[in-house]
């Protein structure tokens, strides 16, 4: 068979107009595929060529003056419109049975959300692109999950994993002795152990949408002076990945947990990165398909992009200048190889490193909580087994 050298132009008109599972798949083709298929100008055309569903969801609120009620809100901003502006649409979520709060999200376009009723909290899982939804089982109410993420393992069939963590010294007790003697799952002897150790256990259940009930796996062991970061898990390589900050010996260690074998491993940061300056900020992300890590000076406004190879060492891949300054202002994701997305109470910017261009969306006086990825067509997917 004959062999062909395609230039990156020819490669671009191609890969554009490929449905975005088949855009996907030539990503492995070569290390210049992948790359052109992350630029923002590529993502911008295929998306209007092929008809996909690329950008943000938007978690906002409203507060009610000094009251301590608010309303929530899901809009969805996307920077792939012919124009350059960013396209908010509000009310994105409205084709759910009630009001939601977003829990998690993957790029695939699955979106977790929840809602609480009668004091215990309900879940839907649903594609926004096709306004599919499901209800998701309650897991154990006596845990107050303070992490919830989320993982596809397998798109034909869908497969996917939910995996929450709650810290044992939130446990939920009966208000009598006798009640909460039954219900707790340690003994005093255990406690007191876990206390002179500095031990500190977290509860783990994670949910398989194969079998679709949740299961309760065995305790993540960390001590008391570990503390997440608080930010969403990044889902990335088949695994969900947290920064964990060590008080004691003052430096960020990556928690990962592996979708397939349910097994959790701790791996440490870049040399350069164990000590960082009060005016640094360190992110995990999602960077072009595998576990990146950006360090943000913004003394130099310098960004440099850490990526994890497959040997599980880190690789600096990059070193972006962010020129403008942004008060309140903090990084959260790549958008693409060459778009950083910041974000402030108030507002979302996407940054153009190449172009130094700042865009910036605001969410019709809404606070925005939080920003969730995704990037999906509009067929539908079969969420639930029979």
């Amino acid at each position: 068979m004959a062999s062909y050298d395609f230039s990156n132009d020819v490669l671009f008109e191609i890969f554009s107009r490929a449905d975005l599972k088949t855009m996907k798949k030539c990503r492995v083709l070569s290390k210049e595929c992948k790359d052109l298929t992350y630029e923002s100008t590529f993502m911008r055309l295929h998306s209007q060529r092929i008809s996909t569903m690329v950008g943000y969801l938007l978690q906002c609120s409203k507060n009610f003056g000094y009251s301590w009620r608010h309303r929530l809100s899901s809009n969805f901003v996307s920077i792939a419109n012919s124009g350059l502006e960013p396209k908010l649409t509000p009310k994105f979520l409205s084709f759910l049975p009630e009001p939601v709060q977003i829990v998690a999200t993957v790029n695939e376009g699955l979106v977790l959300c929840s809602t609480r009723l009668h004091g215990e909290n309900r879940f839907y899982i649903c594609k926004p692109s096709t306004q599919q939804w499901e209800f998701i089982p309650a897991p154990n109410p006596r845990f107050y999950r303070s992490k919830i993420s989320m993982l596809v393992l397998g798109s034909n069939p869908l497969r996917f994993k939910i995996v929450g963590l709650s810290d044992s010294i939130d446990d939920k007790h009966s208000e009598s002795d006798s009640e909460s003697d039954l219900d707790s799952e340690y003994s005093d002897k255990e406690v007191n152990h876990r206390v002179v150790s500095d031990e500190n256990l977290w509860h783990c259940e994670i949910f398989d949408s194969k079998s679709w009930e949740w299961k309760q796996s065995e305790d993540l062991k960390l001590t008391y002076r570990d503390f997440f970061r608080k930010r969403q898990g990044v889902s990335a390589c088949g695994g969900l990945h947290w920064l964990i900050f060590n008080r004691e010996q003052d430096k960020d260690i990556v928690l990962s947990f592996d979708g397939n074998k349910e097994e959790w491993t701790m791996a440490s940061l870049p040399n350069s990165l164990r000590r960082k300056e009060y005016w640094d900020q360190i992110a995990l992300v999602s960077c072009e398909g595998n576990l990146g890590l950006v360090n943000i000076d913004f003394k130099t406004k310098m960004v440099d992009v850490w990526v994890l190879n497959y040997e599980h060492i880190w690789i600096r891949k990059h070193t972006m200048n962010l020129i403008k300054e942004r008060y309140l202002t903090r990084f959260h994701s790549f958008y693409g190889a060459d778009t950083l997305v910041m974000k402030d109470m108030w507002s979302v910017y996407f940054y153009n490193s190449k172009t130094q261009k700042f865009d910036r969306v605001t969410a019709d006086n809404q606070d925005i909580d939080a920003a969730y990825f995704i990037q999906t067509d509009f067929e539908s997917v079969q969420l639930k087994p029979e």
